[in-house]
């Protein structure tokens, strides 16, 4: 029924008289982690991994799969507010020659390194890039990647709840850090459970694991083509709920997961680990 309605909204679009705005199957607004756990090694790898997937007959295939036959794509390096960078501004994609330009843009921006982990941050700019764009998608999704939790600005459940009532879906790509992510501060095993239970929502809204940050090329191939394509991984078995007291922050998602450590645990392992505010 999705599919069905998606297919509808796209063709409704393309019937209705020229405006100023650019109509495309797909709003999307990469996010990715830049903060202090993230070193340039892994940065690159980040970089790199994203202008393979676009540069991949793959992706573009997808793209060309669509009604419209383009999407538009922003990229934003995150951390916390004060050190967020838009990237790359929207950019129309819809062929080869575009994909490739896009991947040698972000190639050659300078890398950007930031402070603190605040995925909530990083949700609020991307919705906003979206809601005060030119574009209209018939679907509107954030794709956030990250090696641990947030731990700076608002509760990022509050964030995402806010951010799914305005119709943007979100989608993670968890990186378990095998760097023990920075001295282990933040290091939590099952990441993809806490991105799983307070991060992602929306409509078809999921999530991709990398294994490392050598995996993270593979993963955000796999998870572009499942954007683009409309579509969602079979959902995994076997969670890990490991309780770690005390959460002050409980509560189901919109998709019913329960992430019993609490979505506040950034926010209580940086109050117990660290008293200087610039960490």
């Amino acid at each position: 029924m999705m599919r069905i309605f998606t297919v509808f909204t796209a063709v409704l679009l393309m019937s209705m008289p020229a405006l100023s705005k650019e109509y495309v199957d797909l709003e999307l607004v990469i996010a990715t982690d830049v903060s202090q756990s993230i070193d340039s090694d892994e940065a690159r790898l980040q970089r790199e991994g994203i202008a393979e997937a676009f540069r991949s007959k793959e992706v573009i295939d997808a793209i060309q799969s669509g009604v419209l036959q383009r999407i538009a794509v922003a990229y934003i390096d995150y951390s916390s507010r004060d050190w967020n960078k838009l990237v790359i501004d929207w950019r129309i994609i819809r062929d080869r020659e575009s994909a490739y330009a896009f991947a040698d843009t972000l190639l050659n921006a300078d890398l950007t390194f930031g402070r603190r982990t605040s995925i909530s941050d990083a949700l609020e700019h991307a919705a906003s890039i979206i809601d005060g764009n030119d574009i209209e998608g018939t679907r509107r999704v954030i794709d956030v990647s990250g090696d641990g939790p947030n731990n700076f600005g608002r509760f990022v459940d509050r964030v995402r709840d806010e951010t799914i009532a305005r119709q943007i879906t979100i989608n993670g790509l968890p990186i378990i850090n095998d760097r023990s992510n920075f001295f282990g501060r933040y290091n939590l095993p099952d990441l993809d459970n806490y991105y799983r239970g307070c991060v992602i929502g929306g409509p078809g809204a999921f999530l991709v694991v990398a294994r490392d940050f050598k995996d993270f090329a593979r993963a955000i191939r796999k998870k572009l083509i499942l954007e683009i394509a409309g579509l969602s991984p079979a959902p995994p078995t076997g969670f890990i709920r490991a309780q770690v007291g005390p959460p002050e922050n409980v509560r189901p998602a919109p998709n019913g997961y329960t992430y019993t450590k609490g979505c506040d645990i950034g926010e209580r392992m940086r109050a117990g680990y660290w008293a200087d505010d610039d960490t």
